[in-house]
């Protein structure tokens, strides 16, 4: 790493043209991370055209900016109202909201900071010292590798539920249906659209995350008519905001843990942070001692997934910046701008534009910082929204989800559907299934399919590719064992209760 270039690019990010450009852009995505519904993507596809007059440094920090500072504030409706402002942030629905409703809003939402911060510093120390390597890693990933590496995640989602393994495993099923709805990218079919237009382009996220989570929870809830959310605890002096030292010692090696993933998934194209803040979660119940915990306020089921998709959110500029690869719909548009710009991004971009590379890393320094700065002084203000009154928080919340769900695409049919999936996790709810498995069967199963059919035609029909290669092989041998092992626990005789005397 060039220590002098990154002074230098400190020396430029800290300017105060610049640092304006950094806070703007850490404000505005914290603010859409608050928001259901409108994302990142939506955020810089309206704002690109404005950067075309600006200089290239300042435009680029202002659009990263947005980016990162989305994965902050998309933690607070996921664990105030059960609503994830980002896809990203719906496996913190699962213990953020109950934490929440325990009375320690503030402490989840401290957690949720604190472990964004660490885990976005460690990915940005990632990204100076190892891109190269990291670039070397993401290269050698083939289509049968991205098969089993999902696969594997698919697998791991059984232990997001709470109950029975078989309804976890029949809503990754239903999941990867809904995921199948829509035009085939290889034969341009239309499948399972019913003859409907609007489902031609397939189910939208947004709706599916906000239905299952925000709008089945409101349903679970209407016949409140008194009190509020925060039913517990109720004193939200500054002291009862921040976790307590054993609580700090207890998420490090989760945060630690989940930042390794999302470090690495962050930098395959397709993944991000979404995927990896559910396979963060799941490893995390899966090595538990105590997995009955988790989805009741577990401190390390915020930690993990948090740090997850923060990590995962700067290392994705690793592949973007130097190969020119952009992983996911917001890196392309981030790929689009250093294009416009006259930039080529690729191996050589360090090297010829030192000024730009160094000051964009010392950007993310800055704006990591101020998130936290921004964030840390409300949270007393965001957990006293708990305080609000039942009749008026829920026809509050169905306003914003239908507001956020309608932006994406201007559909009146798109709220249509969240309101369907709402109906559809209300009664999950009653039957006892979960809806995080279902999620990320959605997620996934278009991805898998893709690899999948991709694998299949480079090895013209062979299936032993995904045994030849070594690390899908390895992969589905760990598929093979993860089902070995829960179908061992199942079995296995549990042992006798003490009789009562």
């Amino acid at each position: 790493m060039d220590f002098d270039n990154l002074i230098a690019g400190f020396g430029i990010a800290l300017t105060f043209q610049n640092l304006g450009y950094s806070l703007l852009g850490v404000f505005v995505g914290n603010l859409i991370g608050v928001l259901p519904g409108i994302g990142p993507l939506a955020a810089i596809s309206i704002l690109l055209p404005v950067t075309f007059g600006l200089e290239p440094t300042g435009a680029l920090i202002m659009l990263a900016g947005i980016y990162y500072g989305a994965q902050y504030g998309g933690a607070t409706t996921s664990i105030l109202l059960n609503i994830p402002g980002v896809a990203s942030h719906a496996v913190t629905c699962l213990d953020g909201h109950p934490m929440a409703k325990q009375g320690r809003p503030g402490v989840a939402i401290f957690t949720s900071m604190y472990s964004s911060f660490i885990g976005a510093c460690i990915g940005i120390v990632i990204m100076m010292f190892f891109s190269p390597f990291m670039v070397k890693a993401a290269l050698s990933f083939g289509p049968a590798d991205y098969f089993a590496m999902m696969a594997l995640g698919l697998i791991a989602a059984s232990t997001l539920a709470q109950g029975s393994a078989l309804k976890s495993i029949a809503m990754v099923i239903v999941g990867l249906l809904i995921g199948a709805v829509g035009t085939d990218v290889q034969t341009g079919q239309q499948r399972f659209t019913l003859g409907i237009p609007e489902l031609s382009d397939g189910i939208n996220l947004v709706a599916v995350a906000t239905g299952l989570f925000g709008i089945a929870d409101v349903l679970a809830n209407v016949n409140r008519s008194q009190g509020s959310i925060l039913t517990k605890g109720k004193n939200l002096a500054l002291r009862a905001m921040f976790p307590t030292r054993a609580e700090f010692r207890f998420m490090t090696k989760p945060i630690l843990r989940g930042t390794g993933i999302g470090a690495i998934l962050g930098i395959l194209p397709g993944t991000g942070g979404t995927i990896a803040s559910f396979m963060s979660y799941a490893f995390e119940k899966k090595i538990s001692r105590t997995p009955s915990r988790f989805g009741k306020g577990a401190i390390e089921g915020i930690a993990a997934p948090e740090a997850s998709n923060n990590a995962a959110a700067q290392t994705a500029f690793i592949p973007t910046l130097t190969l020119g690869v952009p992983g996911d719909a917001v890196m392309a548009l981030m790929l689009g701008a250093l294009i416009i710009f006259g930039i080529q991004p690729g191996p050589r971009f360090p090297a010829e534009h030192p000024d730009i590379f160094w000051s964009l890393i010392a950007s993310f320094w800055i704006g990591n910082l101020l998130l936290v700065l921004m964030n840390i002084p409300l949270i007393g203000l965001w957990a006293r929204i708990l305080l609000v009154p039942y009749r008026i928080m829920y026809p509050a919340i169905l306003f914003f989800i239908c507001i956020g769900v309608y932006s994406i695409n201007n559909s009146l049919f798109d709220v249509g559907l969240a309101m369907a999936f709402g109906l559809l996790g209300y009664g999950m709810n009653i039957l006892g299934f979960e809806p995080a498995p279902l999620l990320l069967g959605y997620v996934l199963g278009p991805l898998m399919e893709e690899h999948l059919r991709r694998a299949m035609l480079l090895s013209r029909g062979d299936p032993s590719v995904f045994i030849e290669r070594p690390i899908s092989a390895t992969l589905l041998a760990l598929c093979v064992a993860l089902i070995g092992w829960s179908v061992w626990s199942a079995l296995k005789p549990k042992p006798p209760e003490l009789a009562v005397a």
